[in-house]
């Protein structure tokens, strides 16, 4: 498979704006990371990339200062993620173009996962790990272990994951993988993808192998990836789960990450277009 197909990362440059973009044809929508210029021309361009496309669902992450700009265009708040661009917050202003794309039917069970897991404690300690488990980071060469452990864990995936190569340019670009290894076998892995320009990293990809849950593994993944950030000065992090995976809401929240929002009907996951809910953090 060309992942290039797939998802694809874009720029457009013209006199009056600059824009960075996704087409991100899998998951039929248009997400523009950063912008600059005219905003009203921004909207208007990304507007007709959307319609070539025919996608159903377009984000803009915006500044403070355009979401008058963006509702009065059509767009809603759905989620923001505070600290975002070196320290002011991102706001997901959307707009949708199929009915079926703004509808969700699990609304009101995403909404009692959030309350059930805000009544569990705070928990920022781990449970030690056998010494049979060895924590570390990937590099280049586990690129196709990374890629058989994500499609053995997902039928389906926003991202490529499951292709090599695409795991494998994403650690050459600086994306920091941290895995658990047990026999000398990759079981569970997490990710950091930075955004350089804004200081601020998505935590990402988490998986781990069916028979090895519920052993607190991935808390200590994502531990590892805050400290690798901390001590890079990224201190603004944030994920975008399922909303409806408990075990992943929770383990964010124990962590001390925040909700922030819910991005509707936003990618395909597992086996199914899902919700997913936004959790931010400052590690500062």
């Amino acid at each position: 498979m060309n992942t290039d197909v797939f998802y694809e990362k874009r720029i457009m440059n013209t006199s009056r704006c600059y824009i960075e973009y996704v087409c991100d044809h899998f998951n039929k929508r248009l997400r523009i990371d950063d912008y600059r210029g005219n905003v009203l021309l921004v909207i208007e361009e990304m507007l007709k990339e959307r319609e070539k496309h025919q996608y159903e669902k377009l984000i803009f992450k915006s500044k403070f200062e355009h979401v008058s700009s963006f509702i009065s265009n059509g767009f809603q708040l759905e989620a923001l993620i505070p600290d975002y661009f070196n320290g002011s917050t991102a706001y997901f202003m959307t707009q949708y173009f199929e009915t079926a794309r703004h509808q969700t039917e699990k609304w009101i069970e995403e909404d009692q996962i959030i309350q059930s897991v805000k009544r569990l404690p705070l928990s920022l300690d781990l449970i030690a790990l056998s010494s049979s488990y060895v924590k570390g980071f990937a590099t280049v060469d586990d690129a196709n272990e990374l890629a058989s452990l994500y499609q053995t864990v997902f039928e389906i995936y926003p991202a490529p994951l499951h292709h090599p190569n695409y795991v494998k340019g994403l650690l050459e670009e600086g994306a920091v993988f941290a895995i658990i290894r047990h026999n000398n076998r990759i079981i569970s892995a997490a990710s950091a993808e930075v955004n350089e320009t804004y200081h601020n990293a998505e935590l990402t990809d988490c998986a781990t192998l069916p028979e090895y849950r519920k052993h607190g593994l991935m808390k200590h993944l994502l531990v590892a990836l805050e400290e690798n950030l901390a001590s890079r000065q990224i201190f603004c992090v944030y994920t975008i789960a399922r909303s409806l995976s408990f075990g992943m809401n929770a383990a964010f929240y124990q962590l001390g990450y925040e909700y922030y929002g819910r991005l509707t009907n936003n990618c395909f996951i597992f086996d199914k277009l899902e919700d997913m809910n936004v959790w931010t953090k400052n590690l500062a």
